[in-house]
């Protein structure tokens, strides 16, 4: 017996009610007693008015008492729960069928099973003092890490732990709560400001992370913005994805870095309705890289605001590590004239600090009205708490240390050549991208993930094998990421165990793919060839890629630029 018809029967009028149904028919139909009893009673002494639990309906109502017959319920007289007579007994209770969860589960991850995406996590423990060395569960155990997203090993730099160590013991732990409670001070502040100033912009604001902050933001303006329209690459992140999704607004997928696609879907919208064109820099599992002054301009043309991801490019590439958008104007961003360059077309620049700058959080700059907008109206920043201090403090000594030197982002992008070079004189599949990912096609689902347990089994090499959702199924991959301490050691040792690990498990090579007519780019025939980001200019290695074309031992040449660039790093604390 439910609670509710615990209460009727002990009502004077609904137990009436319910004991004359129950004699009649040996069961209760509580609803239609309940009716019936109403009923009767009202149509007896008239009418009174109660309030509904609603909020929306907080209003009076009638229900079949006059206010001066209502009783207060602590006053109610108890009744027995005993069956009226002639009643064969209480009410039968009722089958309830309940929600299998437990089957839900099985069911969902047995699909992760079967198409070989389940994913497996592995007990890596990078090692300040010898990164990228780290141990598995046994401490004894090392293995070389060849995935992580520490681009530049900030996470290891001297000067940023001496700036976490300090403000922690000052400072304490955790930040006390969210920014609007005790989570704002003076860390937050500084760290903001230098991320404007990172990206000659009016304002920046600092999130949790990076997914939370293209969530919220694109979330919020999504949905404020009247009758929006969101147009999104078709290769965009998750976190871009479900901001998308909780804004409600109407997204419209454009092909991956494909202007012309983009710019059908532009024209095909009023010119007065709101736009956002919603694109990375670099896309991180492939390594391509985005077309931006082109999207600025159909920005321009058709209305729109420009929101650009720079997660895997903050660091990385530009004058002062600002990004693709920065890079793109190098010289005059060296020279300090921001103004009219790429960077400052775009109006929304999204970026973290938990890739090349080694920390955590994530942040988004542009314009101060539209950051204080983000500020007010965003769930995701409002009640999230603040970053630690120690965390923020740490974040902007990196973000200060690589606006003041290039030489650890120079070597690893030296670093990525040698690794491509010497993978795809293997014929070994590298797909083919200007940036800084070694992405290699494996294109099966099982066998990656056989590969990337064979080489951390047989090879101690760690490198995380990259399923679906994360890419189309078929493009299964390994995405190889090299930093400043990946020397020629471990480089050699990288090429020897791929190509052991290729033949093992029969893996097709470049020239395989190639004679089937190449796939994602590699093996493609006449594909044009795709040039680095940074220019041999950039990197300060004309001299050597000159005598590498004419055939004078280049090899040994660009091994020395490799030591005297690690020397320059190690000089100002970048790689002990």
């Amino acid at each position: 017996m439910s609670n509710l018809q615990v209460l009727a029967r002990r009502c004077p009028v609904m137990g009436k009610a319910l004991a004359v149904q129950s004699a009649r028919s040996g069961h209760v139909n509580f609803a239609n007693a309940a009716y019936s009893g109403i009923r009767a009673y009202h149509s007896k002494i008239g009418r009174a008015k109660m309030h509904t639990t609603s909020p929306m309906e907080a209003q009076a109502i009638e229900v079949g008492l006059t206010r001066s017959e209502e009783v207060p319920l602590g006053h109610l007289k108890p009744t027995t729960n005993q069956p009226p007579q002639g009643a064969s007994g209480p009410p039968p209770e009722c089958p309830v069928t309940k929600f299998d969860y437990d089957k839900f589960y099985t069911t969902e991850l047995d699909k992760k099973h079967k198409d070989k995406s389940y994913r497996y996590f592995n007990n890596i423990n990078r090692l300040a003092q010898e990164f990228p060395r780290a141990h598995m569960s046994d401490v004894d155990q090392r293995v070389t890490v060849w995935c992580s997203n520490d681009y530049l090993g900030m996470g290891r730099n001297p000067q940023v732990l001496k700036t976490m160590h300090e403000t922690l013991d000052r400072y304490g732990a955790g930040a006390g709560g969210t920014r609007n409670i005790s989570g704002h001070n003076q860390h937050a502040v500084a760290l903001e400001g230098t991320l404007a100033k990172l990206h000659a912009k009016e304002a920046a604001l600092a999130f949790t992370s990076c997914y939370v902050a293209n969530d919220a933001t694109l979330a919020t303006l999504g949905s404020k913005l009247p009758d929006c329209v969101i147009l999104s690459d078709s290769m965009n992140h998750a976190s871009m994805i479900q901001g998308i999704r909780h804004s409600g607004a109407k997204k419209m997928v454009f092909k991956h870095n494909d202007v012309q696609d983009l710019e059908g879907k532009l024209a095909s919208l009023p010119p007065e309705t709101p736009k956002i064109i919603a694109f990375e820099s670099v896309y991180s599992m492939c390594g391509s890289v985005s077309p931006i002054a082109k999207i600025c301009d159909l920005a321009d043309k058709y209305g729109a605001i420009t929101f650009l991801d720079e997660v895997h490019a903050v660091g990385m590439y530009g004058a002062k590590g600002a990004g693709v958008a920065e890079h793109l104007d190098y010289e005059a961003h060296r020279a300090g004239h921001p103004q009219g360059t790429v960077m400052d077309r775009i109006d929304i620049i999204t970026g973290t600090l938990g890739k090349a700058y080694g920390c955590v959080g994530g942040y988004i700059a542009g314009s101060a009205k539209m950051v204080d907008t983000v500020r007010s109206l965003a769930p995701g920043f409002i009640f999230t708490t603040s970053l630690p201090p120690a965390t923020m403090a740490g974040a902007k000594a990196a973000i200060e240390y690589q606006m003041a030197y290039q030489s650890d982002r120079r070597l690893q992008q030296l670093h990525t050549r040698a690794v491509k070079d010497a993978l795809n004189e293997c014929d070994i599949p590298v797909i083919p991208n200007p940036s800084h990912i070694v992405p290699v096609l494996v294109g099966n689902a099982e066998v990656a993930r056989q590969a990337s347990d064979m080489l951390l089994d047989e090879w101690g090499i760690y490198v995380q094998a990259i399923n679906y959702p994360t890419v189309p199924r078929g493009q299964e991959r390994l995405r190889f990421t090299p930093t400043p301490g990946h020397v020629r050691e471990y480089r050699e040792h990288l090429v020897e165990a791929v190509d052991a690990v290729w033949t093992k498990l029969g893996i097709k090579r470049t020239s395989e793919w190639a004679a089937q007519g190449g796939f994602v780019g590699v093996g493609v025939k006449d594909k044009e060839e795709e040039v680095p980001l940074w220019t041999d200019e950039q990197l300060g290695i004309n001299d050597v890629i000159k005598e590498m074309k004419a055939g004078k031992g280049a090899k040994g040449i660009l091994e020395s630029v490799l030591e005297k660039e690690r020397e320059q790093v190690i000089a100002v604390g970048a790689v002990a």
